[in-house]
């Protein structure tokens, strides 16, 4: 297995070199995703804590304060999002009568998560970092309005503009033919 990035890349991704930043995320991926592996409880679960920790990663690495803590410091990042994951998953009630969704249930679910993934995309800047911290990654409004410089007032205003507009933009008719028209079904 390849060793994880130098110390130099991890550097000059703390400085904001966008390749220097790339080759830390690929770099990190492998470490990142076996340890992951050891701690969640599905190989789902531990794919998504890989993509957590690689974007928390991404978002945050000017954030590091030694360049030889990497590890250290994604290992808590990947135990800490499998620790949230497999409490999801205990609050979840067990049916006996859970059946495995067909095939279609699935390719309907996926379809369904890229026009939300869509949508929230669509969203401006200013709106979609408020919604993404408050609403997906479950920050508080103080600390979303603080992670964001701004007051609680501007956070929770771009917060309800932000699900407005995601709101609306979901109500959209879908547009089945790829056409981009208004065609009526």
């Amino acid at each position: 297995m390849a060793d994880w990035p130098t110390e130099q890349v991890v550097s000059a991704a703390q400085q904001g070199d966008p390749r220097a930043i790339a080759t830390l995320v690929c770099g990190s991926h492998a470490h990142v995703r076996r340890f992951a592996r050891t701690l969640c409880s599905t190989p789902e679960d531990a794919e998504d804590a890989t993509q957590e920790a690689l974007i928390v990663l991404y978002r945050k690495i000017g954030t590091l304060r030694a360049t030889a803590a990497l590890a250290s410091w994604m290992f808590q990042i990947v135990r800490n999002e499998c620790i949230r994951r497999s409490r999801i998953a205990l609050r979840r009630p067990i049916s006996s009568d859970e059946v495995e969704p067909s095939a279609e249930d699935v390719a309907l679910a996926r379809l369904e998560i890229e026009r939300i993934v869509g949508a929230v995309a669509r969203l401006p800047p200013d709106q979609r970092a408020v919604l993404v911290l408050r609403d997906i990654q479950g920050l508080s409004g103080a600390a979303t309005a603080h992670a964001l410089g701004l007051s609680r007032a501007a956070m929770k205003s771009r917060l309800h503009r932000g699900r407005e507009t995601l709101r609306v933009g979901l109500r959209a008719p879908i547009d089945v033919a790829g056409s981009g028209g208004s065609e009526h079904v």
